[in-house]
């Protein structure tokens, strides 16, 4: 059976020992600060993350681009010239044009390689969700599973990835169009908190309220416990907005509750941050539906 690599983008905010781990390759997504345009690396050798969500806390904006279809491109090729297939995991299409600049040269590489298989798939995931997703990907690939076996795992699957979050400043996800200003203006004088997750289609939806950052943190929890399927036997993904002490809490509150034993916990990187802003808690986990 020809080996096959499994590609993904770094807004699925692996960490750079997570990657070595899982044997991936990558795609760098570009963010935009102080007029200077950075490569989001799963090592952060062009920006630290806690520099990154310093420079937010002090007003910067930062923001995001598409990857182009030439980079996946250049990337994918030298793989399929060394007799690779490639399985690709692009970031949400709900939320970004990743998906169809991966489509868009897997399309036009399997005219140049018509003996090689190579497929995209538009996780409809992000951040560690999407992480997560391709975490089970790789156990599949490594049970055994073909390049279509376990493509159709993720197809078949990417609906139970479940994403429920919290962010600490309403002002990042107002300038993200995700709530209207007088929301943002009233939440943040009143400490109110949005619970939101990320729906069938790939989209950020707000789903309830918390008063208080706790509770809000409580309420991610809560959701896992109403939707998750066998949780204590589950690994569990939770990243942060540089606000680790959250996410520990969160873990703890997992682990007590149901006795989870694997549980990895890694930045929100700067191209979801950028739009989330310092102090989101996400939490990410398989449940039957999101």
């Amino acid at each position: 059976m020809s080996d096959f690599v499994i590609v993904t983008d770094s807004s699925a905010d692996l960490s750079a020992d997570m990657v070595k781990e899982l044997e991936l390759t990558v795609l760098p997504l570009a963010f935009t600060v102080q007029g200077k345009t950075y490569h989001n690396y799963p090592d952060d050798r062009e920006m630290d993350p806690k520099v990154f969500y310093k420079m937010l806390r002090s007003g910067e904006m930062a923001t995001t681009s598409a990857v182009n279809v030439t980079a996946y491109t250049a990337l994918l090729e030298p793989m399929l010239q060394a007799g690779k297939d490639i399985l690709v995991l692009s970031f949400s299409s709900g939320l970004s044009a990743t998906y169809q600049s991966s489509q868009m040269a897997v399309d036009e590489l399997k005219e140049r390689y018509p003996d090689r298989k190579i497929y995209a798939v538009d996780t409809l995931c992000a951040s560690m969700g999407q992480g997560l997703l391709v975490w089970h990907a790789v156990q599949k690939k490594r049970e055994g599973g073909s390049i279509e076996e376990v493509r159709d795992w993720v197809e078949e699957n990417k609906l139970r990835l479940c994403h429920w979050f919290t962010v600490d400043d309403l002002h990042f996800l107002k300038r993200g169009g995700r709530v209207s200003a007088a929301t943002a203006v009233v939440g943040s004088m009143l400490q109110i908190k949005p619970v939101l997750h990320v729906d069938d289609e790939g989209h950020l939806i707000n789903m309830g309220k918390a008063r208080g950052r706790n509770a809000s943190l409580t309420a991610l929890v809560d959701h896992m416990e109403q939707t998750a399927v066998n949780p204590g036997g589950q690994t569990v993904f939770i990243s942060h907005g540089d606000c680790l002490a959250d996410a520990e809490t969160v873990a703890a509150d997992i682990r007590s509750r149901f006795g989870v034993q694997d549980i990895r916990i890694n930045n929100v990187g700067p191209v979801i941050g950028a739009h989330s802003g310092p102090g989101t808690l996400a939490l990410f986990f398989l449940g039957t539906k999101r």
